[in-house]
């Protein structure tokens, strides 16, 4: 199967709702790697990689979100495969 990569970002009601929780437990459902994580502005960002359906699913949830989060947008970028993770991690922003 192919595997992809994609990078994202979510724009809306998305701190302080348990996004990146429920975003790593997701992906990790779904045997994704990468990150995600909270961005200054109030945005989410986040880089899955894996299986192309595993990483669409992946992408196609945080278009949702959990139910106390309210998505207004999400950008994406896929980008190729690197295998730079080995698992998916919550990353604390500076």
């Amino acid at each position: 199967m192919k595997k992809i990569r994609a990078a994202v970002r979510v724009k809306g009601r998305v701190q302080g709702v348990n996004f990146r929780y429920e975003t790593q437990r997701t992906a990790r459902r779904n045997q994704v790697s990468g990150w995600v994580k909270n961005l200054p502005d109030g945005d989410v960002a986040a880089v899955f990689e894996g299986e192309e359906q595993a990483v669409r699913d992946t992408v196609e949830w945080c278009r949702r979100g959990p139910a106390t989060a309210r998505v207004d947008h999400i950008d994406i970028e896929e980008r190729p495969w690197r295998g730079e993770f080995s698992s998916f991690e919550i990353v604390t922003a500076p």
